[in-house]
């Protein structure tokens, strides 16, 4: 299926769907850029080193090249194991709400890849899309004839770059970046925050980013510029804490320390958000109307506006409800089922279809499910390197999980038709990529599935 025919949804609006000629432009850059190292999609470590690269050098190039667009863009830079996405999102329609112009850049995207790039509350448009990346590459070609860093630059980086292009080109005043993936070294890492964010610290790529809590923290809390403000959401007696503090005291960055508590995934989002407007307030930025930023500015309405998808979404079908959800680290995923076993709505234990990427904690993704799901079966996450369904479902087998294994996530949605009954439910996790594999599945079956 190409970038431009993938199905709109309700619940997260794609753009209006594009010509064959804007599509086509979009799909020709897109397979040069899959040339590209992207490390989303091979091995980051063979378990013996590092695999991948160790530096920003790439994207502060093609920045550079393409003539700083990131300058003309005050940004709010979003790290963290868990609910960085969430947060960036919930941050940029505040901005919009204000009256500021805010570009937002996530990743991975669930569907099409236009989500990573959303201006204006919806992903960019093809066009527009194509002909960032069409510069940026440009800029990458032509530091490879001169020897410079940008030669080097991945998917990844190539994207970053002309996320910051596309925001400055539709006349963005604000950005609002999420880490791929730690954050000293990524890729976003080019720009500079005015007010970071490190809404947490688990264990996760620590191949990459290191072995203990503090070892990862320290990676995260690289986005800190001097003079920056940092909003957290970590303890400050914690080692992941510890760490973080060091690194404010010594860049010279006020820390507001954010105590989430126990409730609702969505409430500690929100109390992210709200923390990070009081930041920009005390920075003395204003709405367009002139008033200061504050929490307030984070409500109900604004929090439903800012949902993305496969973040417990509910998908109700065929008289079943399909709940998907990209949650990766354990902890994540025990948060995720706690609440969702609190909503009336669904009832008794859910099927579950899990895969995970090859780097994820299997075991104790596992670990959490046993107990809480009636039966699992495991997949290929249908995208990048991925735990073995195989290796999987014995794995699951020894937590006490009933498990077995299905050719593809398509024919698991399938056998998951055919053993759940009316008014069930059925939980999709472990991966994003599953979740969008089968988000979009479940709105373009045609004829529908059996039941």
């Amino acid at each position: 299926m190409s970038a431009t025919d993938r199905p709109r949804g309700k619940g997260f609006r794609l753009p209006a769907a594009p010509t064959t000629e804007e599509g086509a432009r979009l799909d020709a850059v897109l397979g040069r850029l899959e040339e590209l190292v992207d490390w989303e999609r091979r091995a980051r470590s063979d378990g013996s080193g590092r695999l991948m690269k160790v530096t920003v050098d790439p994207a502060r190039d093609l920045l550079e090249r393409l003539g700083s667009p990131h300058s003309k863009l005050r940004c709010v830079h979003i790290a963290g194991t868990k609910a960085k996405g969430s947060v960036a999102s919930i941050v940029a329609a505040g901005l919009r709400r204000a009256g500021h112009e805010c570009g937002l850049f996530t990743s991975p995207h669930v569907e099409r890849v236009t989500e990573r790039v959303a201006l204006g509350g919806r992903p960019i448009g093809d066009s527009a899309l194509a002909s960032a990346l069409e510069d940026a590459l440009a800029a990458r070609e032509a530091a490879i004839l001169e020897g410079g860093p940008a030669a080097d630059a991945t998917w990844f980086d190539v994207m970053t770059a002309a996320a910051a292009l596309a925001f400055a080109r539709a006349g963005a005043t604000w950005g609002v970046f999420e880490c791929g993936l730690g954050g000293r070294l990524d890729s976003t890492n080019a720009l500079h925050g005015e007010v970071c964010v490190v809404t947490n610290v688990d264990l996760e790529h620590t191949a990459i980013l290191g072995s203990t809590r503090a070892a990862i923290a320290a990676e995260k809390v690289g986005i800190l510029k001097a003079g920056s403000t940092l909003v957290t959401g970590l303890d400050p007696e914690d080692e992941a804490g510890v760490v973080a503090a060091a690194a404010a005291r010594e860049l010279g960055c006020e820390v507001i320390w954010v105590r989430v508590g126990r409730g609702s995934l969505e409430t500690r989002n929100a109390a992210l958000a709200r923390a990070v407007f009081e930041a920009l307030g005390a920075r003395g930025v204003t709405s367009t109307g002139g008033q200061a930023l504050a929490g307030s500015i984070v409500d109900d309405e604004l929090l439903a506006e800012a949902r993305l998808p496969a973040r417990m979404e509910v998908i109700p079908w065929r008289g079943r409800t399909v709940v998907l959800d990209g949650a990766h680290v354990p902890s994540s995923l025990a948060a995720v089922l706690e609440e969702l076993e609190g909503r009336e709505e669904l009832s008794g234990r859910p099927f579950a279809i899990f895969g995970c990427g090859a780097d994820k904690d299997a075991g104790g993704l596992l670990k959490v499910l046993s107990g809480r799901v009636d039966s699992l079966l495991c997949v290929s996450t249908g995208t990048g390197p991925h735990a073995p369904p195989a290796e999987l479902a014995k794995r699951a087998m020894e937590c006490g999980v009933k498990a077995e294994t299905a050719e593809s996530p398509e024919a698991a949605l399938e056998q998951a038709a055919q053993e759940v009954a009316l008014g069930g439910w059925i939980l999709v996790t472990g991966s994003i990529h599953l979740a969008g594999n089968l988000r979009r599945s479940l709105r373009s079956i045609d004829p529908p599935l059996s039941c």
